[in-house]
């Protein structure tokens, strides 16, 4: 059953790959097809440059917070070892 079922899906994809390849594109077209994809590309890598650059601050910040409270537990627990 699922062995007829996977040649079924594969016999559709190569009709449609058949399809396409013999489909020519205008160069224009193309040309266009293209930009539209560099576009979408550069957008995309924008956003995540941007959420990166708002992600560091909030990352440093947590940072900070865990040194200080180490800083704290170190200074509150120094005097305790030393016998003060």
């Amino acid at each position: 059953m699922d062995v007829a079922h996977g040649e079924m899906a594969e016999k559709q994809l190569d009709i449609l790959i058949e399809r396409r390849s013999r489909r020519k594109l205008d160069p224009d077209e193309r040309e266009e097809l293209w930009k539209e994809s560099v576009r979408a590309y550069a957008a995309r890598r924008r956003e995540e440059v941007r959420a990166a650059w708002c992600e560091y601050p909030q990352e440093q910040a947590e940072r900070h917070r865990a040194v200080e409270r180490h800083q704290e537990n170190r200074c509150y627990r120094e005097p305790q070892l030393r016998g003060g």
